[in-house]
């Protein structure tokens, strides 16, 4: 039996979890997932750790390893550290075991990954354009028009009449938003054009892995918007790809999962 802790720290968040693996029947503890906003990202993993552990009655001692992932390389009392594309790929088969292929749609880039039915990692890419593709940019116009981040995706889905956002620059793409407010354009249509934008460039990130058919699972910050999920799978049926993209409840903690997973292993 062997006590797992996985941490991944974000651009945005800090998602940290703890596992009880023996043989292949991993028992989850506990879980957290911590905003980051102005705190030093260190000390709120060391929080969230010492919090799981509270949570689960266990002792740091009894942990036989703690695993980062992400921006966690440099965290002092870690085991041993994993890229982020071969944790994101572990834990989305675990969350979802027919996932053939990842999104990974986080604060700051988008990244697509092929893998097989074990998590290995086949092929990556990640987005090499502007931000105007990510959390933080949804974040930021969501602030500008004044509703809740969680609102995003219920609203998007509201929308009869998109206007679809072309700029791949974040600051030029904010700058066309403002233009839509003052023309009258709803805050639904405004998201779902956003929606439109971001999707399908993740549609294509999908394409150049070679991910053309199968289960896709989302995961990072932006996999529970639904209004986005929705129109990707829209975008996908566009370009005659023969992929489904889904999510899962507990996929903003892929990462985390896939590095409580490979520690173990290791």
């Amino acid at each position: 039996m062997t006590i797992t802790a996985g941490i991944d720290i974000g651009t945005g968040a800090v998602k940290t979890v703890l596992f009880r693996v023996e043989g292949d029947k991993p028992e989850w503890l506990a879980k957290r997932n911590d905003r980051i906003r102005q705190r030093d990202p260190f000390k709120l993993a060391e929080e969230a750790y010492n919090g799981l552990l509270e949570e689960a009655g266990l002792k740091a001692s009894d942990v036989d390893y703690v695993a980062t992932t992400g921006e966690g390389e440099s965290l002092a009392f870690h085991t041993g550290h994993f890229y982020s594309m071969t944790t994101h790929a572990r834990g989305a088969v675990y969350l979802n075991p027919e996932a053939r292929a990842v999104l990974d749609i986080g604060a700051l880039h988008g990244r697509a990954i092929r893998n097989d039915e074990r998590g290995k990692v086949e092929t990556y890419k990640m987005t090499s354009q502007c931000a105007s593709g990510s959390g933080q940019f949804l974040e930021n116009i969501a602030r500008y028009l004044g509703i809740a981040q969680d609102e995003i995706g219920s609203l998007s889905t509201q929308a009869d009449n998109p206007e679809v956002v072309s700029s791949i620059c974040a600051v030029l793409a904010e700058t066309d938003v403002i233009n839509m407010v003052s023309r009258g354009i709803s805050a639904p249509n405004i998201l779902k054009g956003i929606h439109i934008s971001m999707a399908g460039r993740l549609a294509k990130l999908l394409k150049s892995v070679g991910a053309r058919e199968g289960v896709v699972l989302c995961t990072g910050g932006l996999a529970l918007d639904e209004g986005l999920l929705k129109t990707l799978n829209e975008s996908i049926q566009e370009q005659k790809m023969a992929v489904v993209a889904y999510n899962h409840p507990d996929s903003p903690y892929a990462g985390a999962i896939g590095a409580a997973f490979w520690g173990a292993f290791r």
